[in-house]
């Protein structure tokens, strides 16, 4: 069995010290689908004939129809319930929030126009995940894409590192990498069943220790953290997190335990995603949580040992 103490460091590491304490265009609707005082004009599009309409008859592709609902602005795609200028250009709802005019022609825009033909097509397509150019080839119903875009496994991953100030985001396989060079104090050791030393943990105010474990060729990350979640009483959470997608911590179990002076603590759980990050199962304490007296009862000379056992399901 391996093991590693947790010094403490600056505002990257084992031990953070920052905020803590811490060593397109369409054609217009009818009047009638309207909202507000907004008026449509232009060619109506029904949505019998939208097919011919919109592409060349019945060959056109769904690439070529998810085109026409992109927002000039964002460049993402225009979802229901879809906005429209009077001279019926789209635009998304979050820009829509944001500007007085159209994108693209300019026309004052006053009130919420809906079109509703285009809504109509709209829930008969397939839209492409927002993640496609990382890699992600699914295909979606408007309705499921934000579900699916949430927990898809091409999203840009934020860094994992708790308590720090870091912005860092980029893909799954650069994480470690990144870790690895703005992080070099973070230790790593190699093995299924390791040793994390916390050391130091009668330290006042908000302190967490951080660590990582590799085997079964992934890479876990143990976080200690010391709060005040309620006036005075000071608590410790526990939890592990896989630098990888949710799909792939679901094949794994972690297993933490305090052991010592004829006592034993343990918590045993799947691990977390770091899309999720650690802060969720905080705040919901799904993580081994104890506080300051019953650390005590298995700290020695204020360092902490934790065990930590990483098996397959």
């Amino acid at each position: 069995m391996e093991s590693s103490s947790g010094s403490v460091s600056g505002s990257q590491g084992l031990l953070s010290a920052s905020a803590k304490k811490r060593i397109s265009p369409t054609a217009a609707i009818n009047p009638s689908a309207s909202e507000g005082q907004g008026s449509a004009s232009g060619v109506a599009l029904s949505a019998s004939t939208s097919g011919h309409q919109l592409g060349h008859n019945n060959t056109t592709t769904n690439s070529e129809l998810t085109a026409l609902f992109e927002c000039p602005v964002c460049f993402d795609y225009v979802l229901p319930p879809i906005l429209q200028c009077q001279n019926g250009h789209l635009v998304c709802q979050s820009c829509r929030q944001k500007i007085t005019c159209c994108p693209t022609c300019r026309v004052a825009i006053g009130s919420n126009i809906r079109n509703l033909p285009m809504e109509k097509l709209a829930s008969t397509m397939m839209f492409p995940c927002k993640y496609s150019q990382s890699g992600c080839g699914a295909q979606l119903l408007y309705t499921d894409k934000p579900d699916h875009e949430d927990a898809c496994e091409y999203k840009p991953y934020s860094c994992p590192c708790p308590g720090s100030s870091c912005k860092w985001y980029g893909p799954l396989e650069q994480v470690m990498q990144h870790l690895m060079h703005q992080h070099k104090s973070i230790t790593t050791l190699q093995g299924e069943d390791i040793v994390f030393l916390a050391t130091d943990i009668n330290l006042s105010g908000a302190v967490d220790w951080v660590m990582i474990q590799s085997c079964y060729s992934h890479h876990f990350m143990l976080v200690l953290e010391k709060q005040e979640k309620f006036h005075g009483h000071q608590q410790f959470f526990a939890v592990v997190q896989l630098i990888g997608s949710h799909k792939q911590a679901d094949s794994f179990i972690y297993r933490l335990e305090l052991n010592g002076h004829r006592r034993r603590l343990t918590w045993e759980a799947t691990p977390r995603s770091i899309h999720e990050g650690v802060q969720s199962a905080i705040n919901t304490s799904d993580c081994l949580v104890f506080d300051t007296h019953i650390a005590q009862l298995f700290a020695d000379n204020g360092n902490l040992g934790i065990n930590v056992t990483i098996s397959p399901v």
